[in-house]
């Protein structure tokens, strides 16, 4: 049984072609997101997800990560990454600027977040719950 329904033909042929004409700052995160080479992690590009395409997506972790430059709207931005939330994924933004100069220090974010990311629920303390 398949619990998600499939894509309209348009996000996923919007996804195709985002992934060829990517930007320079998507290109050089991407070489280090790619093959598992950040923490062992899974990520994939220009993933189509309900009403959007996101531009990185780690399923293991339920995160998204997107790329921001001058063409971005703060309150479009808001809106979206509001509305992935509501589906459980959380997002992480970065300056297209941050990424071509601070490449270091983007992965290192992207890593603390994922070694501090719990998706199962936290155990009660000894002696309490089941």
């Amino acid at each position: 049984m398949n619990p998600k329904p499939p894509l309209p033909t348009r996000t996923i042929d919007t996804a195709k072609s985002l992934r060829t004409a990517g930007t320079d700052a998507e290109h050089k995160l991407w070489y280090h997101l790619r093959a598992h080479r950040l923490g062992g992690f899974k990520f994939r590009r220009q993933h189509p997800m309900p009403s959007y395409v996101v531009d990185f997506y780690c399923d293991e972790l339920q995160l998204i990560i997107e790329l921001d430059g001058s063409q971005h709207s703060e309150e479009i931005d808001r809106t979206r990454t509001q509305a992935l939330e509501r589906q459980g994924l959380l997002v992480l933004r970065f300056w297209d600027n941050q990424v071509l100069q601070e490449i270091e220090a983007v992965l290192e974010a992207i890593l603390n977040f994922a070694r501090h990311r719990t998706l199962s629920p936290t155990p009660p303390p000894e002696g309490e719950g089941l």
